[in-house]
């Protein structure tokens, strides 16, 4: 174990990296699953060919695959930055920072895809008919700016804590 003191220059911008960009994609997957396929809500294309005959169904689920593998990628890519920031003796190791990271990352997620897929391009939207644009916004301020202002919120309690208790040995897990 590497112990660092609170004089030693230690950093949380790797894992807070890590955590958004896991969030990005946990988000994503979330999105999928639940509003794509348990609720089938939507699809990624759904307001651009509606997924009324077989044909049309095959084309919605080639997309949503393929959004599935972006945000796929953005997963093992913040695993490889996590990794990444577990081999270095200067990340500050914190529960709080890295959870509120991923719920920051997970709203990121959902205001960017709100604003852009739902209000922007309208390729789809969260509960088609009546009482949509509710949901899209709903979607954008709760889900989206809501997750990243609780994100924030959280990341930023372990900060504030440790500024009252200055003088503090911080403790660091090693890889390997």
């Amino acid at each position: 174990m590497t112990r660092l003191t609170s004089n030693n220059h230690v950093r949380s911008a790797p894992l807070v990296a890590a955590g958004l960009v896991l969030g990005v994609g946990l988000g994503g997957f979330v999105d999928g699953i639940l509003l794509h396929q348990i609720l089938q809500w939507h699809n990624m294309l759904s307001s651009v060919v509606a997924p009324t005959d077989l044909i049309d169904m095959k084309y919605n689920m080639v997309w949503d695959g393929l959004f599935h593998a972006v945000t796929w990628t953005m997963c093992v890519i913040g695993i490889g930055l996590l990794f990444r920031a577990g081999g270095r003796a200067n990340v500050r190791w914190s529960g709080s920072v890295f959870v509120g990271s991923l719920i920051g990352g997970w709203g990121l997620f959902n205001f960017v895809e709100g604003l852009i897929d739902h209000q922007l391009l309208g390729i789809h939207h969260v509960h088609p008919g009546s009482g949509q644009l509710a949901w899209d916004l709903g979607f954008v301020v709760l889900g989206g700016a809501g997750m990243m202002l609780a994100g924030y919120t959280l990341a930023r309690s372990r900060h504030k804590r440790e500024r009252i208790g200055r003088g503090s040995v911080l403790h660091q897990p090693t890889m390997g």
